[in-house]
């Protein structure tokens, strides 16, 4: 069953996916696609052509600005913008007023499990990696690795976390390794990238 309360403005061209819920004043677009299980929330806007994966929330008042592409499990904050234009502009050089066609639109890529913080930008076109976490407030202006931990203005990596969200810490004793204090998964570092240890 698609909950979907009164006051959302939810496009009749718009794919739901079953168990999905849109909340108060929250608008879905012509043509966007949300997977199964998704929770949009007050006053959210979902881009039209937006692609959303299975089991995504969008917190109150996130702008998700088309074509971004999001996969499953991926958690938008409060007031998170994803935007879609190199260089914004409201008319063009002779003063007329730009229209769909006057641009090229570019989106943001958010890759499985990833977390964007509240009140953080995405710049298109970066992409953010696999189970990445983006902290409140950061600007993204660069790719994001698989499982970074990014914050400031522009965003830097400042440590890893694992799936669970939780700051990796050093495995004492064996360089490049690092430990989930909460789920006690190893994952290990090389060449700046990190990978889930499998056992």
């Amino acid at each position: 069953m698609v909950r979907i309360v009164d006051t959302a403005d939810v496009s009749d061209e718009a794919q739901i996916g079953e168990g999905s819920s849109i909340w108060h004043l929250a608008q879905v677009r012509e043509h966007a696609v949300l997977g199964e299980n998704c929770v949009v929330g007050r006053g959210a806007y979902i881009g039209e052509g937006v692609r959303m994966g299975n089991n995504c929330k969008v917190q109150n008042y996130a702008l998700v600005y088309e074509p971004a592409r999001i996969a499953d499990g991926v958690f938008i904050g409060p007031a998170v913008v994803l935007t879609n234009d190199h260089f914004p502009r409201a008319v063009n050089p002779d003063g007329s007023l730009k229209s769909a066609s006057d641009w090229e639109q570019v989106g943001v890529d958010i890759a499985e499990g990833a977390a964007i913080g509240a009140r953080s930008v995405c710049v298109a076109p970066v992409k953010i990696g696999p189970w990445a976490l983006v902290a409140a407030g950061s600007v993204v202006t660069k790719d994001v690795p698989a499982f970074a931990l990014v914050a400031g203005v522009p965003a830097k990596r400042i440590g890893w976390v694992g799936k669970s969200g939780v700051k990796l810490e050093p495995v004492e004793g064996k360089q490049g390794f690092f430990r989930c204090p909460t789920t006690g998964a190893e994952y290990q570092e090389k060449d700046g990238n990190l990978t889930e240890v499998t056992k």
